[in-house]
């Protein structure tokens, strides 16, 4: 897995974050957005640290409203984590949010661009977590790091898939 985090972005904004994630795969949108919309590719874009097991997924292709249930693991603590696909875009996008999980709140914007001869993949995620004056404390230092690694991973991932 590379350790380059330049196109991983996250900064603070007011009591929440936010992740920016950016890549580009020379394919065309058309082939990039059906790959995004199977919730079962989740689980290729998840690394094994998180122990990621999908509960309950539904029919593809995604669409608004569907659910996902899926466990993982932080830290060797369960935890089991609910999305819902709020907006949906073809090809352009979509949005997933946290319904059920650790985060205060979770919004996760998929963009997809057309540019050079592929697609330009972004991920807009902002986040809050529970106890945030925890988060400069060894208790909860550990979260961006971890997001910064899992999107690593995802980024490594989506290469080796669809690069």
């Amino acid at each position: 897995m590379q350790d380059d985090h330049s196109n991983i972005r996250i900064t603070r904004t007011g009591q929440a974050s936010q992740l920016l994630c950016r890549q580009w795969v020379p394919l065309p949108v058309a082939d990039v957005f059906p790959f995004f919309s199977a919730a079962q590719n989740l689980e290729r874009l998840t690394p094994d640290f998180l122990r990621f097991r999908m509960l309950r997924a539904p029919a593809e292709p995604l669409r608004a409203g569907a659910v996902i249930d899926y466990r993982l693991s932080l830290h060797h603590v369960p935890v089991w984590w609910r999305t819902q696909i709020r907006d949906w875009d073809p090809p352009r996008g979509f949005v997933d949010v946290q319904v059920r999980g650790p985060f205060r709140r979770w919004h996760h914007q998929h963009e997809f661009v057309s540019s050079e001869s592929g697609t330009l993949i972004l991920d807009t995620v902002e986040f809050d977590v529970y106890c945030r004056f925890l988060r400069a404390t060894p208790l909860l230092s550990w979260i961006d790091s971890d997001l910064r690694r899992i999107f690593s991973y995802r980024r490594d991932r989506i290469a080796a898939l669809l690069g």
